[in-house]
């Protein structure tokens, strides 16, 4: 008994020191302490849970009342969509009807305004390449204004505007015919904005200081041609000098607003241009052609000498050692008493030893001209994997880059050709110089040998 009421004493005196702290009052030290405590805290948790539940109910309330109102507001929503609809419906029927009403006004004007917009489009297209846009600007701006009006449904162009458009075209026709100074900037070259006195010779050709020069109607700059046509210069400079008369100048009226051909020369590459396209192999392939044409050169001048020598030996009385035919004769010289076959066997050993010095060079020619073309096709090989490597990269949308990289993998095989043509031209020559004193002396050692048999 006494250890049960120990038990609830303890259990007692554990809830007295949780709620002390709550409660602000010390631990109890007595019994009726601790009942008072114990009261006081039952007190304090039943007025703090009242608390909470009234709270709770009225949060409870108020998001009653807050979905309440979105809901009110749904409805309402969706009553303002409904009437929204309803207007756009009635408005497009409305749209409708006044279009048919104008449709009708407007008669024949309606066709009349589709081909004014259409010509109106035609012009400004021609105006905008034109050159003659760099001496007057802003001609474009009265038939944007046109075209706009003739596509709106709530406007309509004036008698003044639809005229601005036979004054535009009647203009650019009259400017297509003249010959026009005007100063203008011109960006050179080397990228120096100058200003100066240009010459427009009508809607081809843009002139000054001797130079062609190009319009780019994107930026509406006018800059110098990279590139100029070679020969010409003296004829551009005596027009822009010409006041009146005629005078002798080069143009290029190619193309639907002229200058064609002098944009085709900007890109077209020249000579040495397209040699550096072949790169590394190109490079090889030239040097060896360099040492072919050397070589060939250097043994022409030898066995040209060396077939002077040779016919100088053929009406000489007595042998001379410096030349090959005198080397032969000097061996049957050397050997009278030897018989038919051993002077023929003693001949035939010192014409062979004269062949290498002969034939010297000849075997290098031929393998040049052999193994230049295959070079050759090496660099193209290997160009078109590059350019089948970039259209993997960046796809085959631009023919045009294309083309260029496929162009610049052909040269190298160009050169190869180029230099393997030459080779086997120059080794036909150079052969047939050397083929030419093997034969003399082939001859004489074959007449040597005959007359030691007659005379036997």
């Amino acid at each position: 008994m006494i250890t049960k009421y120990m038990k609830t004493l303890a259990v007692f005196l554990l809830a007295a020191s949780l709620t002390s702290p709550v409660l602000g009052q010390d631990d109890a030290k007595t019994l009726d302490q601790l009942l008072e405590m114990i009261e006081s805290s039952a007190i304090s948790e039943s007025t703090e849970s009242r608390k909470r539940e009234a709270d709770f109910k009225s949060d409870q309330r108020k998001q009653a009342q807050a979905l309440k109102s979105a809901q009110n507001t749904k409805v309402s929503e969706e009553k303002r969509s409904d009437r929204l609809e309803k207007k756009i419906k009635d408005n497009d029927i409305q749209i409708a009807k006044l279009r048919e009403q104008r449709d009708k006004r407007l008669g024949s004007l309606k066709e009349l305004f589709g081909h004014l917009t259409g010509a109106a489009g035609d012009i400004r297209a021609n105006i905008d390449q034109s050159i003659v846009s760099a001496q007057i600007s802003g001609r474009t701006e009265s038939l944007d204004d046109l075209i706009a009006k003739m596509s709106s449904d709530t406007s309509l162009p004036s008698i003044e505007e639809i005229e601005s458009l036979w004054f535009e075209q009647q203009r650019e026709m009259i400017e297509s015919a003249r010959i026009v100074k005007f100063d203008r900037s011109v960006v050179m070259a080397n990228g120096e904005q100058v200003e100066m006195e240009v010459v427009r010779v009508g809607t081809y050709n843009l002139l000054a200081d001797g130079l062609y020069l190009e319009y780019n109607p994107e930026s509406g700059l006018v800059s110098e041609l990279p590139r100029q046509p070679s020969g010409h210069s003296s004829g551009a400079s005596s027009l822009q000098e010409a006041s009146s008369g005629f005078t002798m100048v080069g143009l290029d009226p190619s193309g639907p607003f002229g200058g064609g051909l002098l944009r085709a020369l900007i890109n077209t590459p020249t000579l040495v241009e397209r040699w550096h396209f072949g790169g590394i192999v190109g490079y090889v392939i030239t040097g060896v052609f360099v040492v072919a044409i050397l070589l060939a050169l250097y043994r022409f001048i030898v066995l040209s000498g060396m077939s002077r020598k040779v016919a100088a030996q053929l009406k000489a009385g007595t042998s001379d050692a410096g030349n090959p035919l005198g080397r032969v004769l000097q061996v049957a010289a050397d050997n009278p008493k030897l018989d038919a076959e051993a002077l023929e066997l003693k001949l035939h050993e010192a014409v062979l030893k004269e062949r290498p010095d002969i034939e010297s060079g000849l075997n290098l020619l031929k393998v040049i001209s052999m193994v230049a073309p295959l070079m050759g096709l090496l660099g193209t090989v290997t160009g078109m994997i590059i350019t089948f490597q970039m259209i993997t990269l960046f796809g085959a949308g631009d023919p045009k880059a294309m083309a260029g990289g496929i162009s610049q993998a052909l040269i190298t095989t160009v050169l190869g050709l180029c230099v393997a043509i030459p080779t086997v031209l120059m080794h036909t020559l150079v052969n047939g110089k050397a083929q030419k004193i093997l034969h003399v002396l082939e001859e004489q050692s074959a007449g040597i040998v005959a007359g030691s048999v007659e005379g036997r």
